[in-house]
Parts: C-alpha cells; structure tokens; sequence
C-alpha cells in the first residue's frame, strides 16, 4: 500500500515548480514510510510514497516502462490479487519483467489492453498511468472503493490534481479548503456516511468506486467500468453455501500472499473468525507455522459494559474460545479513556474531515500497535453489508422507512443545528435528494414482487452508501500508521454472487447472515457460528464521555469557535452541562449517541480551525 499523488498542468512548466510537488507527496508520508519518489516532464508531475509489502527490495514508484518509442508512467496504491495470473498471460504476450512486484504487472496489463485491463484486475487499488507520447493520464479506482482516490480540476487554468487524501490536494498552492452549502450538508446532515463523489470541499471530488477517468487536453472524462447488476440466481441452498465458501476461502488464500509479516484481526465474531480460521488452515497446510492475531478493547469495559439490541454480548469470551481453536499467537491490546481522548484530534488530521469520533480513535490506536509486528492486516469489513447482518436488515421500520436506515433519526440531529443554517443548505431536503439518487440505481430484474425489492433496496444502500464509510475509515486509519488492510469480504466475485442470492436463502435458518453461517459449518466452531453479532467494540468508560463533554464546552465558551454560527448552542450547552448522561441522542447509525455528538462537533470544530475552512453559502 502507498499514497499517489500528481498534478497536470497544460498552462505551466511543471519542471519549475518540484517543491510543490515535494510537499504535496510529503502530505502522504503515513501511508508509504519506506520510501519515496517523483517524476516530473513539462506537464505531468507524479508523486509516490510507498510502503514496501512485496518485493521490497525493488519495485521504486513512479514506475517507467518503455512501449517501442513511448514511454507510460505508473503511480499506484493498492494489492493485486491475481498479479501472477496475469504475469503469466502477459508474458506469454511478450512482455518481461524485472521485479515480483505487482506495479510492474499492472504497468504492463496497461500498455497491453489500456483501459480494458481493469476488466482483469482481482484487488484493491487506486493509480494513475501517464502516457507521455499521447499526452494523457488515466486514473482507475477499485471495484467497491477500499482504496481512496481524490482530484480537483480548474477548468479555466487546465489544471489537474489529484491523490489518495485530499490533504496532499490541498498542499498545492491553487486549491483551498473552501466549503459551500453542500459540503456543509454533507458534514451536517448526511455525517460521517458521505456521499460517493462528493469530496466536502468545493475544490475536492472523489472518483467513485468502479470508475475510471481520462484527463487530456480536451478535458476530463468520467466512466463506469463496474457496477452491481441483477440476475437470476439457480443455485439451491446448498449449492450456494459451497459456493460462498469456496469464493470465500480463494479470496483469503490470495490475500495471505505478501512479502512482510501478516496477521489477522480477530473479534470473536462470525466474520473475523472466519477469515482467521482460512488463514490459519492455510498456514498449517503451507507450514508457515502459527498465525497472529490480533484483537481490541478498552480498559474497565468489562465494568462499564451494558448489553443491547446492537451490542448483545462482549468479545472477550468468544475471543478466547477461538484462539484456543485456531491454536493462534494472540496479541491483545487495550487503550484507557485518556489516550483515546488525545487521539480524536489526530483522527481527523488523518481523514481530513470530521469522521466516527472514538470509533475512528480506537482503530487508529489499534493499528498503530499491531503495526509493531506486522505491516499487513486482513479484516472483516463489509460482511455485514453483503450478507445482510444489520439490525436493519431484519426491522420494519428501517425497511419502510423511505430513508437511510443509519438517518432514521436525522430530524433530531438536524434539531442541533442553528436555525439560519437550516434554511441554508436544507440540510432534510438535502438527505431525501442524495436517498432518492441512491435509489434510482438500485437495479432489479423485471418480476420482482415488492418484498423482494424491498430486500434488494437495503442491500443496495448498504453496499454502496454505507460500506464506503467503513472502508474509507479503515484505510485511513490504517494507513495514518503505515499498516496495510486487506478485506476479504470487499472481493468482487463475492459480492456479485452474494448481490443476486434471494433474502429467503441468504437470510437461511430465519438467521441473520444465514447462509454464511451455512457456509462455515465445518470451518468453526458451532457456537461460534451460532453467536449473535455483536458491532466493533467502543468505550462504555463515563470518564469519556466527561472528557468530551468538557471538550464541547470549551468549544461553547470560546466566543471564536468556528463552528458556533452552525449550531444550536442553547440546546448544545444544556446537554453538556447536565449531569445527567442517560440522554439518548441518535446522532448517526446505531452506535454513535451523546458521547459521539459531542465529540463529533468537537472535531468539526477543530476541523474548521486546523484546516483554515472558509464557507461561501
């Protein structure tokens, strides 16, 4: 994994301006701490920091590769999983190679099927490929959008950035952190969930997952190379259990492939479980000897914890049940209210936006320690997204709700915001236009009956509105401590089988996840398969929820806050000077409450001040 950055600039000599592209690569150091690289012609300038996970010994970014009497330029961020598949197509076409590296694979799958190579890529990634005779620089990002990519285009100057944080966009001297009404929407009404596409600051867009784009002189052009499709799905119960598991143990045996060490992170949960019990099987059978895995909590937890509908039970236990099973070296790691506290200010520095509070915390915090022995990860992300394993899968009231079922309360959350604001960026109009967007793509075979449609609609928000959130704070809180993440269940093959798969099967046994349950028999353990989901872990410690308490009203009592003109503060300050902390305030999803609300408009405002934000409304 690594950070890519670049800059085109038909109207200027970039040759002339290296310290600009020096700073704007030095932004993405977190994310490549083994090295770095530029190159730079007239026109096009590419930046790279790269962390080392295969052939460390070479494969230096930007990569060059010379074509008869054209030369193409690589900048990429990103895993191939099927690199030696393709390795070997491509040398049966001729090419050669002088690395293991998947850069230089990739580099040649471009130069041999342009554009169509996306079509053959199995992984994770976001690059850029500059071809230096035809003057044009192709940008692609992953299926599903594990890896970021972001870009500014002044259609007046003719200049392009772009790069894996806005933050290294920002580091160029034309592009200011400017927020008009519907980056304010964005942060205000549709949270931590944003939009694909939308990069909050006016300047910033994000390409979305499954896109590609060209920019030349004629300008930039913006297409589609993969989306979810419906189809008819013919496998029976059983034949589709097999086939989720043979999807889903392929995917995690080529996930394993790296050069540095690599470790599972481990919950307890259905999910983690899984993928750790294929890689462990896999480390036997390959005698690689034992697999590490790591999990998280925090101090007192077992004192604090109280059981829910979303949090059922606590981790401990299951966690012990499977490394006892799994026959794993386990590391377990703990954070205190204190350190959790200090973190959320860098939280935000590593998204460069306000995000998930102490849940982002947490997971920097948790990947900068499992970072001191190991550099790659694999994680359950997106399996309750592709499975169905959500609350709100399985409740009425979310599936009618003509909403995103993470916004049900979104009329109380827009409660907290000063009344001038609301008028101007709309923030309840704004949310039922970007639901009614996501909706509109939903597609769906011809004979569907409503409940089916139903089914098929939440799958869909989920996948691609809200998994996004999840894989962007995973890779940014990653990679703000140079730790790669891989993300088994975000394989492509799998989520299009998963996609068509009928609620009745993929809900099996009236179970949430049915049929992945289905599918594990064999590979875990009954009761293991059996366990309730219980969410990633956060604090139930009071003492943060003081800590953020007075953090807010620091906020409240300093008269130049930033944010003060954008919320309610009446309202804001008699909750955090009230004593009582069993307000429940629905602030986003099913986790985040009164603890996350004040923290998180703490952070918008640090955001503001540390970012130098201007709005124009």
């Amino acid at each position: 994994m690594c950070g890519i950055t670049g800059w085109i600039d038909w109207n200027k000599n970039l040759t002339q301006h290296p310290s600009v592209l020096e700073n704007m690569t030095e932004t993405l150091t977190p994310r490549g701490p083994d090295a770095k690289g530029t190159w730079m012609t007239d026109h096009c300038a590419l930046g790279h920091r790269r962390l080392s996970v295969m052939d460390p010994e070479n494969g230096a970014q930007p990569m060059i590769r010379k074509a008869g009497d054209n030369q193409f330029v690589i900048a990429y961020n990103g895993e191939l999983y099927n690199a030696p598949e393709l390795k070997r197509e491509l040398i049966g076409r001729g090419h050669s190679f002088r690395t293991t590296c998947d850069t230089e694979v990739l580099l040649a799958a471009f130069i041999e099927w342009g554009r169509d190579c996306v079509d053959k890529l199995n992984g994770i990634f976001a690059f850029a490929v500059w071809n230096d005779k035809e003057q044009t620089l192709f940008l692609c990002r992953d299926r599903v959008g594990v890896k970021p990519l972001f870009y500014s285009l002044n259609e007046k100057t003719g200049s392009f950035l772009f790069a894996s944080e806005p933050k290294s966009i920002l580091a160029n001297p034309e592009v200011s952190a400017e927020v008009g009404a519907e980056g304010l929407a964005e942060v205000f009404a549709v949270g931590p969930a944003r939009t694909p596409g939308h990069g909050v600051y006016s300047e910033l867009n994000e390409l979305k997952p499954g896109h590609f784009a060209v920019y030349d002189r004629s300008g930039l052009r913006i297409g589609t190379y993969w989306k979810l499709e419906a189809a008819e799905h013919t496998d029976n119960v059983e034949q589709t259990a097999e086939r989720v598991r043979e999807l889903l143990e392929d995917t995690v045996e080529r996930q394993l492939a790296s050069d540095v060490p690599v470790c599972t992170l481990l919950s307890g949960g259905l999910d983690s479980s899984a993928l750790s019990s294929f890689a462990a099987r896999f480390y036997e059978r390959n005698g690689l000897g034992k697999l590490h895995t790591y999990s998280v909590d925090y101090v007192d937890n077992d004192k604090h914890f109280k059981s829910s509908a979303f949090t059922p039970n606590s981790d401990a236990p299951w966690i012990q049940r499977m490394t006892e099973y799994l026959g794993s070296v386990h590391h377990s790691i703990q954070f205190d209210t204190p350190e959790l506290f200090d973190t959320l200010k860098h939280v935000v520095r590593a998204r460069d936006l306000p995000g998930m509070a102490d849940i982002d915390a947490s997971l920097l915090l948790f990947c900068r320690e499992i970072k001191k022995g190991a550099t790659v990860a694999i994680s359950g992300e997106a399996a309750d997204e592709v499975f169905g394993g959500y609350p709100w899968f399985h409740r009425e009231d979310a599936l009618n709700a003509n909403t995103f079922p993470w916004s049900l309360k979104a009329a109380e959350r827009i409660g907290f915001l000063n009344p001038e604001l609301v008028n101007a960026i709309k923030p309840q109009e704004y949310l039922n236009d970007r639901y009614a967007q996501a909706i509109a793509e939903v597609p769906k075979l011809a004979d569907e009956d409503d409940a089916t449609a139903k089914m098929r609609r939440m799958s869909y928000l989920n996948i691609t509105r809200f998994m996004p959130t999840l894989l962007d704070r995973k890779d940014r809180m990653s990679m703000a401590v140079g730790l790669e993440v891989r993300v088994p269940f975000c394989d492509h093959r799998l989520i299009e089988y998963v996609w068509n798969i009928p609620w009745e099967i993929k809900s099996s046994g009236d179970r949430e996840k049915g049929i992945l349950r289905k599918a594990l028999r064999g590979v875990l353990p009954e009761d293991v398969i059996t366990r309730k989901k219980s969410p990633y872990p956060k604090t139930h410690n009071p003492n943060y929820l003081a800590a953020v308490r007075g953090w807010m009203l620091e906020v409240l009592d300093d008269p130049s806050s930033p944010i003060l003109p954008y919320i309610n503060e009446k309202r804001i300050r008699e909750l955090a000077v009230s004593d009582d902390d069993t307000f429940n305030i629905p602030w986003f999803g099913q986790l985040m409450n009164l603890p996350q609300m004040f923290a998180y408009l703490a952070q918008v405002n640090y955001w503001m001040k540390e970012y130098n934000v201007s709005v124009k409304l």
